[in-house]
């Protein structure tokens, strides 16, 4: 059985970091890209950023660019999304996927597995 585990959500202020979790089972994790995408209240869902099965490759948004780092360790089946110099428009949902290789990464059917998410709240 599938199963990708967010944690590490939560509450911090305009200017502070965070750093999410998520945990893959029940597929060959260091075969697959992984990802991490968000929703806001009231906003579909958007590609934050995805690094490639070595980890030597990475890809951002836009809007997340030199403040979020994304990293994997293939011995945990983990993947981190290091979010740094917070905003308000930060405030999200925090999904974390895994991709077979397909293009576009952005887009939400090239991906395969999805996990249940965690609240990031920033404040101001």
């Amino acid at each position: 059985q599938v199963q990708l585990a967010e944690s590490g959500g939560g509450l911090v202020r305009v200017g502070g970091s965070l750093r999410v979790s998520c945990i893959a089972s029940g597929f060959t994790f260091s075969t697959h890209v992984m990802g991490w995408f968000r929703q806001a209240p009231g906003q579909e869902r958007e590609f934050v950023a995805a690094i490639t099965v070595g980890g030597g490759g990475t890809f951002y948004a836009d809007p997340v660019k030199g403040r979020f780092t994304i990293s994997r360790d293939n011995g945990k089946n983990t993947v981190y999304l290091q979010m740094d110099s917070l905003k308000p428009d930060d405030t999200a949902v925090y999904y974390c996927a895994a991709n077979r290789g397909v293009r576009p990464l952005a887009q939400e059917t090239s991906w395969v597995y999805w996990g249940q998410g965690t609240q990031v709240t920033v404040s101001s």
